[in-house]
């Protein structure tokens, strides 16, 4: 089982909250599933922290009534996924002070299985042209730095990686990341940098928007692999850090109504 739960929130007057909130947030959706933060080597979660349009000022975010925020929690395994359908965040969510109104929920369903079987076992028609948005800050590990920039490369090794390590379907290593690196271009992007602060610091990444093309000379199989690794992502997002606010994808097409 996957999920992706998406919250609507408001405010009733003029929230002040620290850069930092989304930190004090996810350890209390991760204890309300019953899930120690850092206690998995690849996380089985991917949050979105409170995304929207607010005001920033130095170390602040300033939400507004007349607003509408979201929150995104997705869950890569069968246990964790079910913690998250059973959550119940009530009519509002307290913390550090601020009270988040609940207006809406929306629940993303799926399965390893049935995300397999639609898109690749099938062999349907291969979509050879993909396109993102990436809602929060996303970077990469790169030689012991990080790397704010969209390379499709580094997006393909972040998907496999969570599909491999969950999935019962393993997908391919380094020969498969290859393939497609050399046949996934990045066609266009319209990106921008933002910090998101993570324990005691700033980490840079892009948000913004990205148009993946498969080459039509690629094989129409893993061109197929490409269109499952770009769907998955909209529940593993992508890169580091997806658990503490990092990396959440959108992607046009939706395969899941």
């Amino acid at each position: 089982m996957l999920i992706n739960s998406t919250w609507t929130i408001t405010v009733s007057e003029p929230t002040i909250l620290p850069r930092s909130c989304n930190l004090e947030l996810v350890k209390i959706l991760h204890n309300r599933i019953g899930l120690e933060i850092g206690s998995e080597q690849i996380p089985s979660t991917s949050f979105s922290g409170i995304y929207g349009s607010f005001l920033r000022q130095q170390d602040f975010i300033t939400l507004q009534p007349e607003d509408f925020y979201q929150i995104s929690l997705s869950g890569l395994k069968e246990d964790i996924s079910k913690a998250i359908l059973e959550l119940n965040l009530n009519d509002s969510l307290e913390f550090l002070g601020a009270k988040l109104n609940m207006i809406n929920r929306e629940d993303k369903i799926t399965s390893y299985e049935e995300i397999y079987t639609k898109l690749v076992a099938n062999e349907p028609e291969p979509i050879r042209k993909f396109n993102l948005q990436f809602t929060t800050p996303t970077a990469f590990a790169q030689y012991g730095s990080t790397l704010p920039l969209p390379l499709p490369s580094l997006m393909i090794r972040s998907w496999l990686e969570r599909w491999n390590n969950f999935a019962p379907v393993y997908l391919g290593g380094d020969e498969l990341i290859t393939y497609l690196n050399n046949a996934l271009l990045l066609k266009h992007h319209r990106i921008q940098t933002h910090s998101i602060h993570i324990h005691k610091g700033y980490v840079n990444g892009f948000t913004g928007e990205v148009t993946l093309q498969i080459l039509n000379r690629a094989d129409a199989l893993l061109a197929n692999v490409a269109d499952l690794l770009v769907q998955y992502a909209e529940f593993a997002g992508t890169g580091i850090k997806t658990r503490l606010g990092m990396g959440q994808t959108k992607v046009n097409v939706n395969y899941w109504s």
